[in-house]
């Protein structure tokens, strides 16, 4: 299971964007990383500003290029707007779901949790972080990851506003219905993705 190691803070900054959600621990998102970030960022050509976002985006989900092109062909060959598809597919995947239900503070922690074997889809465990959860999925954690404090104390916040897609009652969470475009709350352009793929 490939995954990034390196520093998280640098391709936040690279992006312009806090893709891991540091927050306030993240320092200098406004320049770009390696000894001549102060300068500022050059002007980007048409063809660049394609490539941030398709960056920006494979890395905000922790997909690599080759599983991230196999989405773009699947979402060129269904019906209706690719790029509506595109991130609806992306969406459906198990870490960004356990991620979006408040069980994780991070999708890499998402990612990490679906990994160690501590989630379970309509009662049978699943190890596969990019798995495509379908609508009326029932999605749980196992009583071992429900004790680790940081997620017990996720799982007792109430304050946490969920996506209108999905429900949670304690550690258990539910696909109410498929994604849609304006569920996705993250800056993204999508058809600059999809014409970057196009070319």
């Amino acid at each position: 299971m490939a995954r990034y190691t390196g520093p998280k803070d640098r391709l936040s900054r690279r992006e312009g964007f806090d893709l891991y959600g540091a927050g306030s621990k993240l320092t200098r998102l406004t320049v770009p990383p390696g000894m001549h970030g102060h300068r500022g960022a050059p002007r980007l050509s048409e063809y660049g500003r394609q490539l941030r976002e398709k960056q920006k985006v494979k890395r905000l989900y922790g997909v690599f290029e080759r599983q991230f092109k196999r989405y773009i062909e699947r979402a060129n060959r269904s019906k209706g707007n690719s790029g509506e598809v595109l991130l609806s597919l992306l969406e459906r995947r198990l870490d960004n779901i356990v991620y979006r239900l408040g069980f994780a503070s991070t999708r890499p922690a998402a990612r990490q949790l679906v990994g160690h074997g501590h989630t379970f889809v309509n009662n049978k465990r699943v190890t596969i972080p990019s798995y495509e959860v379908k609508e009326g999925d029932v999605i749980t954690l196992t009583p071992t990851a429900q004790k680790i404090p940081a997620i017990a104390r996720l799982i007792a916040e109430r304050e946490k506003v969920l996506p209108s897609w999905l429900e949670r009652k304690g550690a258990a969470g539910k696909v109410s219905r498929l994604p849609a475009r304006e569920d996705v709350i993250e800056p993204i352009d999508e058809q600059t993705i999809i014409g970057f793929y196009s070319r």
